[in-house]
Protein backbone atom coordinates (compact mmCIF):
# COMPACT_ATOMS: atom_id res chain seq x y z
CA UNK A 1 0.00 0.00 0.00
CA UNK A 2 1.62 3.01 -0.75
CA UNK A 3 0.55 6.88 -0.18
CA UNK A 4 0.30 10.04 -2.85
CA UNK A 5 0.61 12.86 -0.70
CA UNK A 6 -1.04 15.30 -3.53
CA UNK A 7 -4.50 13.60 -2.22
CA UNK A 8 -3.53 13.46 1.63
CA UNK A 9 -5.27 17.16 1.98
CA UNK A 10 -7.60 17.52 -0.96
CA UNK A 11 -10.68 18.88 -0.22
CA UNK A 12 -14.18 18.04 -1.75
CA UNK A 13 -17.02 19.90 -1.95
CA UNK A 14 -20.42 19.68 -1.50
CA UNK A 15 -23.66 20.88 -3.64
CA UNK A 16 -23.07 24.35 -1.94
CA UNK A 17 -19.65 24.40 -2.87
CA UNK A 18 -18.67 23.47 1.22
CA UNK A 19 -15.63 22.19 1.34
CA UNK A 20 -15.82 18.64 3.29
CA UNK A 21 -12.58 17.25 5.22
CA UNK A 22 -12.24 13.63 4.93
CA UNK A 23 -13.55 13.21 7.85
CA UNK A 24 -16.47 14.97 7.31
CA UNK A 25 -17.40 12.69 4.36
CA UNK A 26 -16.73 9.76 6.38
CA UNK A 27 -19.72 11.09 9.07
CA UNK A 28 -22.21 12.21 6.00
CA UNK A 29 -22.05 8.31 4.65
CA UNK A 30 -22.19 6.97 7.95
CA UNK A 31 -25.30 9.57 8.63
CA UNK A 32 -26.73 9.31 5.42
CA UNK A 33 -25.58 7.29 2.70
CA UNK A 34 -27.24 3.63 2.52
CA UNK A 35 -24.51 1.19 1.82
CA UNK A 36 -25.57 -1.57 -0.40
CA UNK A 37 -25.40 -5.00 1.26
CA UNK A 38 -23.61 -3.61 4.25
CA UNK A 39 -24.17 -3.69 7.57
CA UNK A 40 -24.25 0.02 8.81
CA UNK A 41 -23.59 -0.57 12.16
CA UNK A 42 -19.84 -1.81 11.11
CA UNK A 43 -19.56 2.22 10.82
CA UNK A 44 -20.33 3.18 14.00
CA UNK A 45 -17.17 3.87 15.22
CA UNK A 46 -14.80 3.33 12.07
CA UNK A 47 -14.62 5.75 8.90
CA UNK A 48 -16.54 4.35 6.09
CA UNK A 49 -13.83 3.52 3.47
CA UNK A 50 -14.29 6.24 0.79
CA UNK A 51 -12.46 5.91 -2.83
CA UNK A 52 -12.25 9.09 -4.52
CA UNK A 53 -9.70 7.95 -7.75
CA UNK A 54 -8.62 5.40 -9.89
CA UNK A 55 -5.92 4.88 -12.64
CA UNK A 56 -5.13 1.76 -14.28
CA UNK A 57 -5.41 -1.11 -12.22
CA UNK A 58 -5.57 0.78 -8.63
CA UNK A 59 -7.51 2.98 -6.95
CA UNK A 60 -6.91 5.45 -4.51
CA UNK A 61 -9.10 6.61 -1.14
CA UNK A 62 -9.12 9.68 0.36
CA UNK A 63 -6.26 10.12 2.61
CA UNK A 64 -4.20 8.96 -0.61
CA UNK A 65 -2.98 5.09 0.06
CA UNK A 66 -3.22 2.72 -2.98
CA UNK A 67 -4.82 -0.34 -3.38
CA UNK A 68 -4.91 -2.83 -6.07
CA UNK A 69 -8.18 -3.52 -7.73
CA UNK A 70 -8.17 -7.13 -7.38
CA UNK A 71 -12.26 -7.06 -8.16
CA UNK A 72 -12.34 -4.77 -10.90
CA UNK A 73 -14.77 -2.94 -8.72
CA UNK A 74 -17.70 -5.58 -9.08
CA UNK A 75 -16.24 -7.97 -11.78
CA UNK A 76 -16.69 -4.80 -14.00
CA UNK A 77 -13.57 -2.42 -14.90
CA UNK A 78 -12.51 -4.53 -17.35
CA UNK A 79 -10.12 -1.57 -19.00
CA UNK A 80 -8.79 -0.14 -15.90
CA UNK A 81 -9.97 2.39 -14.35
CA UNK A 82 -8.83 5.89 -15.01
CA UNK A 83 -9.62 5.68 -19.40
CA UNK A 84 -10.53 8.96 -20.73
CA UNK A 85 -11.68 7.50 -23.74
CA UNK A 86 -14.50 6.53 -22.09
CA UNK A 87 -15.26 9.93 -20.34
CA UNK A 88 -14.67 11.20 -23.41
CA UNK A 89 -17.51 9.68 -25.29
CA UNK A 90 -19.74 9.81 -22.62
CA UNK A 91 -19.32 13.68 -22.68
CA UNK A 92 -19.90 13.85 -26.24
CA UNK A 93 -23.24 11.95 -26.39
CA UNK A 94 -24.73 14.19 -23.34
CA UNK A 95 -23.95 17.07 -25.25
CA UNK A 96 -25.46 15.97 -28.38
CA UNK A 97 -28.23 13.71 -26.78
CA UNK A 98 -28.19 13.21 -23.68
CA UNK A 99 -31.11 10.88 -23.31
CA UNK A 100 -33.87 9.42 -25.11
CA UNK A 101 -35.85 6.19 -24.23
CA UNK A 102 -36.39 3.28 -26.51
CA UNK A 103 -40.30 3.00 -26.10
CA UNK A 104 -41.14 2.77 -29.45
CA UNK A 105 -38.39 4.94 -30.65
CA UNK A 106 -34.84 4.55 -31.60
CA UNK A 107 -31.66 6.48 -31.16
CA UNK A 108 -28.48 5.50 -32.98
CA UNK A 109 -26.26 4.47 -30.11
CA UNK A 110 -28.37 1.76 -29.22
CA UNK A 111 -29.01 0.98 -32.69
CA UNK A 112 -25.53 0.14 -33.02
CA UNK A 113 -24.83 -1.37 -29.86
CA UNK A 114 -27.02 -3.89 -30.34
CA UNK A 115 -25.76 -4.55 -33.99
CA UNK A 116 -22.14 -5.08 -32.07
CA UNK A 117 -23.64 -7.55 -29.09
CA UNK A 118 -25.46 -9.33 -32.05
CA UNK A 119 -22.45 -9.64 -34.29
CA UNK A 120 -20.49 -11.33 -31.33
CA UNK A 121 -23.23 -13.56 -30.13
CA UNK A 122 -23.37 -16.96 -30.97
CA UNK A 123 -26.05 -18.49 -33.36
CA UNK A 124 -28.69 -16.60 -34.22
CA UNK A 125 -28.95 -14.98 -30.84
CA UNK A 126 -29.71 -11.15 -32.87
CA UNK A 127 -32.49 -9.39 -30.58
CA UNK A 128 -31.57 -7.44 -27.66
CA UNK A 129 -33.27 -6.05 -25.16
CA UNK A 130 -31.49 -3.19 -23.29
CA UNK A 131 -31.56 -2.68 -19.28
CA UNK A 132 -29.78 -0.96 -16.54
CA UNK A 133 -28.34 -3.52 -15.24
CA UNK A 134 -27.98 -7.65 -14.86
CA UNK A 135 -31.02 -8.48 -12.14
CA UNK A 136 -33.27 -6.34 -14.69
CA UNK A 137 -31.93 -8.00 -17.72
CA UNK A 138 -32.65 -11.59 -15.38
CA UNK A 139 -36.39 -10.55 -14.93
CA UNK A 140 -36.70 -9.38 -18.60
CA UNK A 141 -35.36 -12.98 -19.68
CA UNK A 142 -38.16 -14.50 -17.31
CA UNK A 143 -40.79 -12.44 -18.32
CA UNK A 144 -39.61 -13.54 -21.78
CA UNK A 145 -40.00 -17.03 -21.23
CA UNK A 146 -42.96 -16.94 -19.57
CA UNK A 147 -44.95 -14.64 -22.60
CA UNK A 148 -43.09 -16.63 -25.48
CA UNK A 149 -44.45 -20.24 -24.21
CA UNK A 150 -48.30 -18.29 -23.78
CA UNK A 151 -47.75 -16.50 -27.13
CA UNK A 152 -46.91 -20.57 -28.73
CA UNK A 153 -49.86 -22.50 -27.06
CA UNK A 154 -47.91 -23.67 -23.81
CA UNK A 155 -49.17 -21.18 -21.22
CA UNK A 156 -48.35 -24.04 -18.15
CA UNK A 157 -44.34 -23.26 -18.91
CA UNK A 158 -43.75 -20.59 -16.29
CA UNK A 159 -41.29 -22.05 -13.74
CA UNK A 160 -37.49 -22.05 -14.05
CA UNK A 161 -34.31 -23.74 -12.69
CA UNK A 162 -31.53 -22.84 -11.61
CA UNK A 163 -28.36 -24.09 -9.00
CA UNK A 164 -27.79 -23.93 -5.49
CA UNK A 165 -26.03 -20.88 -4.44
CA UNK A 166 -26.37 -18.80 -7.51
CA UNK A 167 -26.77 -15.20 -7.54
CA UNK A 168 -28.80 -14.04 -10.30
CA UNK A 169 -30.17 -10.67 -8.97
CA UNK A 170 -32.60 -8.63 -6.21
CA UNK A 171 -35.26 -7.88 -8.27
CA UNK A 172 -38.28 -10.07 -7.22
CA UNK A 173 -38.09 -12.18 -10.06
CA UNK A 174 -34.50 -12.43 -10.08
CA UNK A 175 -34.58 -13.02 -5.98
CA UNK A 176 -36.72 -15.63 -6.71
CA UNK A 177 -33.92 -17.26 -9.39
CA UNK A 178 -31.42 -16.86 -6.95
CA UNK A 179 -30.35 -20.05 -4.93
CA UNK A 180 -28.75 -17.76 -1.77
CA UNK A 181 -31.39 -18.23 1.40
CA UNK A 182 -29.99 -15.81 3.47
CA UNK A 183 -30.31 -13.17 0.68
CA UNK A 184 -33.94 -14.17 0.12
CA UNK A 185 -35.57 -14.96 3.56
CA UNK A 186 -36.19 -11.39 4.55
CA UNK A 187 -38.39 -11.05 1.44
CA UNK A 188 -40.68 -13.50 0.98
CA UNK A 189 -42.84 -14.54 -0.45
CA UNK A 190 -41.20 -13.97 -3.71
CA UNK A 191 -42.23 -14.81 -7.21
CA UNK A 192 -43.46 -18.86 -7.24
CA UNK A 193 -42.19 -21.26 -9.50
CA UNK A 194 -38.36 -21.28 -9.39
CA UNK A 195 -36.25 -24.53 -8.26
CA UNK A 196 -33.09 -25.09 -7.26
CA UNK A 197 -30.50 -28.26 -8.16
CA UNK A 198 -27.01 -28.91 -7.73
CA UNK A 199 -24.48 -26.36 -8.66
CA UNK A 200 -20.83 -27.56 -9.63
CA UNK A 201 -18.07 -27.26 -7.46
CA UNK A 202 -16.55 -30.51 -7.42
CA UNK A 203 -14.55 -29.95 -4.05
CA UNK A 204 -17.11 -30.57 -2.00
CA UNK A 205 -19.54 -33.07 -5.17
CA UNK A 206 -21.27 -35.29 -3.21
CA UNK A 207 -20.61 -37.98 -5.73
CA UNK A 208 -17.94 -38.52 -8.59
CA UNK A 209 -15.19 -36.14 -7.14
CA UNK A 210 -12.41 -37.68 -8.61
CA UNK A 211 -14.05 -38.15 -11.98
CA UNK A 212 -14.86 -34.20 -13.49
CA UNK A 213 -16.62 -36.17 -16.67
CA UNK A 214 -19.03 -38.01 -14.51
CA UNK A 215 -19.61 -35.64 -12.21
CA UNK A 216 -20.32 -33.11 -14.65
CA UNK A 217 -22.79 -35.88 -16.13
CA UNK A 218 -24.46 -36.32 -12.84
CA UNK A 219 -25.44 -32.33 -12.13
CA UNK A 220 -26.47 -31.59 -15.53
CA UNK A 221 -28.93 -34.58 -14.72
CA UNK A 222 -30.04 -33.16 -11.88
CA UNK A 223 -31.69 -30.25 -14.22
CA UNK A 224 -33.14 -33.36 -16.05
CA UNK A 225 -34.72 -35.11 -12.88
CA UNK A 226 -35.89 -31.36 -11.72
CA UNK A 227 -37.52 -31.16 -15.27
CA UNK A 228 -39.48 -34.37 -14.83
CA UNK A 229 -40.63 -33.63 -10.53
CA UNK A 230 -42.03 -30.49 -11.59
CA UNK A 231 -43.77 -31.76 -15.26
CA UNK A 232 -42.05 -30.43 -18.32
CA UNK A 233 -44.96 -28.62 -19.38
CA UNK A 234 -44.67 -26.26 -16.49
CA UNK A 235 -40.87 -25.54 -17.23
CA UNK A 236 -40.32 -22.48 -19.02
CA UNK A 237 -35.92 -22.19 -18.90
CA UNK A 238 -33.02 -23.15 -16.81
CA UNK A 239 -30.42 -20.24 -15.44
CA UNK A 240 -27.32 -20.60 -15.38
CA UNK A 241 -24.20 -18.82 -15.00
CA UNK A 242 -21.20 -20.40 -16.87
CA UNK A 243 -18.49 -19.90 -14.26
CA UNK A 244 -20.73 -19.77 -10.81
CA UNK A 245 -19.85 -16.69 -9.02
CA UNK A 246 -21.49 -17.13 -5.73
CA UNK A 247 -19.65 -20.14 -3.64
CA UNK A 248 -16.64 -19.22 -5.15
CA UNK A 249 -15.96 -19.83 -8.62
CA UNK A 250 -17.76 -22.78 -10.05
CA UNK A 251 -16.43 -23.94 -13.38
CA UNK A 252 -18.19 -26.02 -15.60
CA UNK A 253 -17.27 -30.15 -15.33
CA UNK A 254 -16.10 -31.41 -19.05
CA UNK A 255 -19.45 -31.93 -21.00
CA UNK A 256 -21.67 -30.35 -18.25
CA UNK A 257 -23.28 -27.70 -20.99
CA UNK A 258 -23.30 -29.92 -23.64
CA UNK A 259 -25.63 -32.27 -21.83
CA UNK A 260 -27.97 -28.98 -20.63
CA UNK A 261 -28.34 -27.89 -24.09
CA UNK A 262 -29.41 -31.61 -24.76
CA UNK A 263 -31.97 -31.67 -21.49
CA UNK A 264 -33.24 -28.30 -22.68
CA UNK A 265 -33.93 -29.48 -26.48
CA UNK A 266 -35.34 -32.56 -24.94
CA UNK A 267 -38.14 -31.05 -22.95
CA UNK A 268 -38.87 -27.57 -24.91
CA UNK A 269 -36.90 -25.79 -22.20
CA UNK A 270 -35.29 -22.25 -22.89
CA UNK A 271 -31.24 -22.05 -21.57
CA UNK A 272 -30.61 -18.41 -20.50
CA UNK A 273 -26.65 -18.06 -20.10
CA UNK A 274 -26.43 -15.80 -17.23
CA UNK A 275 -23.05 -13.51 -18.16
CA UNK A 276 -23.66 -10.74 -15.84
CA UNK A 277 -19.94 -11.43 -14.99
CA UNK A 278 -18.56 -13.51 -17.33
CA UNK A 279 -19.27 -11.64 -20.80
CA UNK A 280 -16.78 -9.35 -21.85
CA UNK A 281 -13.52 -10.72 -21.74
CA UNK A 282 -13.59 -11.83 -17.73
CA UNK A 283 -13.21 -15.57 -19.08
CA UNK A 284 -11.64 -14.50 -22.23
CA UNK A 285 -14.18 -14.32 -25.15
CA UNK A 286 -16.84 -11.75 -25.61
CA UNK A 287 -19.68 -14.16 -24.21
CA UNK A 288 -18.44 -16.83 -22.18
CA UNK A 289 -21.10 -19.76 -23.50
CA UNK A 290 -18.59 -20.03 -26.74
CA UNK A 291 -15.60 -20.80 -24.20
CA UNK A 292 -17.47 -24.01 -23.03
CA UNK A 293 -18.93 -24.29 -26.65
CA UNK A 294 -22.98 -24.18 -26.10
CA UNK A 295 -25.41 -21.98 -27.46
CA UNK A 296 -28.02 -20.78 -25.19
CA UNK A 297 -31.19 -19.47 -26.06
CA UNK A 298 -30.46 -15.94 -23.99
CA UNK A 299 -27.74 -14.40 -22.94
CA UNK A 300 -27.85 -12.13 -19.92
CA UNK A 301 -25.30 -9.66 -19.19
CA UNK A 302 -24.15 -5.92 -17.89
CA UNK A 303 -21.28 -5.24 -15.89
CA UNK A 304 -18.04 -5.25 -18.35
CA UNK A 305 -19.91 -3.98 -21.14
CA UNK A 306 -18.67 -0.35 -20.54
CA UNK A 307 -16.70 -1.21 -17.95
CA UNK A 308 -18.37 0.57 -15.10
CA UNK A 309 -18.28 3.88 -16.66
CA UNK A 310 -21.72 3.70 -17.24
CA UNK A 311 -24.80 1.55 -16.33
CA UNK A 312 -26.13 -0.75 -18.91
CA UNK A 313 -27.27 -4.42 -19.25
CA UNK A 314 -29.19 -6.25 -21.55
CA UNK A 315 -30.51 -9.15 -22.93
CA UNK A 316 -29.49 -10.97 -26.41
CA UNK A 317 -32.54 -13.27 -27.36
CA UNK A 318 -32.65 -15.38 -30.49
CA UNK A 319 -34.83 -15.12 -33.30
CA UNK A 320 -36.55 -18.31 -32.69
CA UNK A 321 -38.13 -16.13 -29.69
CA UNK A 322 -38.20 -12.92 -31.39
CA UNK A 323 -40.60 -14.51 -33.76
CA UNK A 324 -43.83 -14.47 -32.16
CA UNK A 325 -43.75 -10.89 -31.68
CA UNK A 326 -42.80 -10.00 -35.36
CA UNK A 327 -46.67 -9.93 -36.69
CA UNK A 328 -50.12 -9.04 -35.39
CA UNK A 329 -50.76 -7.06 -32.32
CA UNK A 330 -48.46 -9.02 -29.86
CA UNK A 331 -45.57 -7.16 -27.90
CA UNK A 332 -43.57 -6.96 -24.59
CA UNK A 333 -45.60 -5.02 -22.23
CA UNK A 334 -41.95 -4.59 -20.35
CA UNK A 335 -39.32 -1.98 -20.09
CA UNK A 336 -37.22 0.83 -18.25
CA UNK A 337 -36.82 4.37 -17.95
CA UNK A 338 -33.32 4.33 -18.30
CA UNK A 339 -32.89 1.25 -20.58
CA UNK A 340 -30.21 1.46 -23.42
CA UNK A 341 -29.39 5.01 -22.21
CA UNK A 342 -27.62 6.87 -24.96
CA UNK A 343 -24.88 8.07 -22.96
CA UNK A 344 -23.97 4.21 -21.69
CA UNK A 345 -24.57 2.70 -24.85
CA UNK A 346 -21.80 5.57 -26.82
CA UNK A 347 -19.67 4.24 -23.71
CA UNK A 348 -20.46 0.59 -24.30
CA UNK A 349 -19.40 1.32 -27.73
CA UNK A 350 -15.69 3.22 -27.19
CA UNK A 351 -15.55 0.46 -24.31
CA UNK A 352 -15.67 -2.34 -26.85
CA UNK A 353 -13.16 -0.21 -29.21
CA UNK A 354 -10.61 -0.56 -26.65
CA UNK A 355 -11.27 -4.61 -26.54
CA UNK A 356 -10.26 -4.11 -30.00
CA UNK A 357 -7.63 -1.75 -30.21
CA UNK A 358 -5.47 -3.34 -27.28
CA UNK A 359 -6.92 -6.99 -27.79
CA UNK A 360 -7.88 -7.63 -24.43
CA UNK A 361 -10.22 -10.94 -24.93
CA UNK A 362 -6.65 -12.44 -26.32
CA UNK A 363 -4.29 -10.91 -23.44
CA UNK A 364 -6.68 -12.91 -20.96
CA UNK A 365 -6.74 -16.12 -22.93
CA UNK A 366 -2.69 -15.91 -23.29
CA UNK A 367 -2.53 -14.82 -19.72
CA UNK A 368 -5.33 -16.59 -17.86
CA UNK A 369 -2.83 -19.53 -17.26
CA UNK A 370 0.06 -18.26 -15.04
CA UNK A 371 -2.90 -16.46 -12.88
CA UNK A 372 -4.12 -19.78 -12.41
CA UNK A 373 -0.63 -20.86 -11.63
CA UNK A 374 0.15 -17.33 -9.65
CA UNK A 375 -2.84 -18.28 -7.34
CA UNK A 376 -2.24 -21.80 -6.65
CA UNK A 377 1.25 -21.17 -4.85
CA UNK A 378 -1.26 -20.33 -2.15
CA UNK A 379 -2.28 -24.09 -2.30
CA UNK A 380 0.92 -24.88 0.47
CA UNK A 381 -1.02 -22.96 3.02
CA UNK A 382 -2.92 -25.06 5.48
CA UNK A 383 -6.01 -22.70 5.27
CA UNK A 384 -6.32 -22.95 1.62
CA UNK A 385 -8.31 -25.75 0.09
CA UNK A 386 -9.24 -24.99 -3.13
CA UNK A 387 -8.22 -22.45 -6.11
CA UNK A 388 -10.50 -22.61 -8.96
CA UNK A 389 -11.65 -20.44 -11.20
CA UNK A 390 -11.39 -19.37 -15.12
CA UNK A 391 -9.64 -16.63 -17.09
CA UNK A 392 -9.72 -13.68 -14.39
CA UNK A 393 -12.21 -15.05 -12.76
CA UNK A 394 -11.50 -17.23 -9.40
CA UNK A 395 -12.15 -18.07 -5.78
CA UNK A 396 -9.95 -19.47 -2.98
CA UNK A 397 -12.09 -21.42 -0.62
CA UNK A 398 -10.57 -21.09 3.09
CA UNK A 399 -10.65 -24.76 5.14
CA UNK A 400 -10.38 -25.16 8.71
CA UNK A 401 -8.87 -28.56 7.87
CA UNK A 402 -6.87 -29.09 4.67
CA UNK A 403 -7.13 -32.59 4.71
CA UNK A 404 -10.98 -33.26 5.57
CA UNK A 405 -11.60 -30.52 3.84
CA UNK A 406 -13.66 -29.29 6.98
CA UNK A 407 -14.76 -25.84 7.04
CA UNK A 408 -15.34 -23.33 9.70
CA UNK A 409 -18.38 -23.10 11.77
CA UNK A 410 -20.42 -19.70 11.45
CA UNK A 411 -18.40 -18.08 14.31
CA UNK A 412 -15.26 -19.19 13.08
CA UNK A 413 -16.19 -17.83 9.69
CA UNK A 414 -17.88 -14.54 11.71
CA UNK A 415 -14.05 -13.79 12.43
CA UNK A 416 -12.57 -14.81 10.46
CA UNK A 417 -13.99 -13.06 7.27
CA UNK A 418 -16.06 -9.92 8.72
CA UNK A 419 -13.55 -9.53 11.54
CA UNK A 420 -9.82 -9.81 10.18
CA UNK A 421 -9.80 -11.07 6.22
CA UNK A 422 -11.97 -7.95 4.59
CA UNK A 423 -10.30 -5.04 6.87
CA UNK A 424 -6.70 -7.01 6.93
CA UNK A 425 -6.90 -7.41 2.71
CA UNK A 426 -7.68 -3.68 2.18
CA UNK A 427 -5.32 -2.68 4.88
CA UNK A 428 -2.44 -4.37 2.72
CA UNK A 429 -3.60 -2.82 -0.46
CA UNK A 430 -5.70 -5.21 -1.99
CA UNK A 431 -9.10 -4.71 -2.65
CA UNK A 432 -11.20 -8.03 -3.16
CA UNK A 433 -14.06 -9.97 -1.52
CA UNK A 434 -13.96 -12.55 1.61
CA UNK A 435 -17.19 -13.98 1.50
CA UNK A 436 -19.65 -17.03 2.92
CA UNK A 437 -22.22 -17.27 0.58
CA UNK A 438 -21.29 -21.13 0.59
CA UNK A 439 -18.61 -21.76 2.48
CA UNK A 440 -15.89 -19.39 3.32
CA UNK A 441 -14.23 -17.89 0.00
CA UNK A 442 -12.20 -15.10 -1.33
CA UNK A 443 -12.66 -13.63 -4.83
CA UNK A 444 -10.55 -12.13 -7.10
CA UNK A 445 -11.35 -10.52 -10.50
CA UNK A 446 -8.73 -8.04 -11.80
CA UNK A 447 -8.92 -5.78 -14.57
CA UNK A 448 -7.90 -7.27 -18.12
CA UNK A 449 -5.26 -5.03 -18.21
CA UNK A 450 -3.39 -6.91 -15.44
CA UNK A 451 -0.14 -8.79 -16.01
CA UNK A 452 2.16 -11.36 -14.30
CA UNK A 453 3.12 -7.57 -11.88
CA UNK A 454 -0.10 -7.61 -10.45
CA UNK A 455 -0.90 -11.70 -10.09
CA UNK A 456 2.41 -11.50 -8.03
CA UNK A 457 1.21 -8.77 -5.89
CA UNK A 458 -2.12 -10.36 -5.28
CA UNK A 459 -0.17 -13.36 -4.22
CA UNK A 460 1.73 -11.82 -2.32
CA UNK A 461 -0.78 -9.67 -0.23
CA UNK A 462 -2.57 -13.02 -0.13
CA UNK A 463 -0.32 -15.09 1.61
CA UNK A 464 0.41 -12.69 4.40
CA UNK A 465 -3.15 -12.08 5.07
CA UNK A 466 -4.22 -15.67 5.09
CA UNK A 467 -1.11 -16.69 6.83
CA UNK A 468 -1.96 -14.38 9.80
CA UNK A 469 -5.76 -15.42 9.29
CA UNK A 470 -4.98 -18.90 10.08
CA UNK A 471 -2.84 -18.18 13.26
CA UNK A 472 -6.19 -16.53 14.69
CA UNK A 473 -8.56 -19.46 14.63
Amino acid sequence: MTSNSSFEHAGFYGSHGTEFSAEQLSNSARDHLWMHFTRLSTYETSPVPTIVRGEGAYIYDIHGRRYLDGLSGLFTVQVGHGRRELAEAAAKQASELAYFPLWSYAHPQAIQLAERLADAAPGDLNRVFFTTGGGEAVETAWKLAKQFFKLTGKPEKYKVISRYVAYHGTPQGALSITGIPDAKTMFEPLVPGAHKVANTNIYRAPVFGDDPVAFGRWAADQIEQAIIMEGPASVAAVFLEPVQNSGGCFPPPPGYFQRVREICDKYDVLLVSDETICAFGRLGPTFACEKFDYIPDMIICAKGMTSGYSPIGACVISDRLAEPYLKGTASFPHGYTFGGHPVSAAVAMANLDLFEKEGLNQRVLDNEGAFRATLEKLNDLPIVGDVRGDGYFYGIELVKDKATKETFDDDESERLLRGFLSKALFDAGLYCRADDRGDPVVQLAPPLICGQAEFDEIEQILRAVLTEGASRI
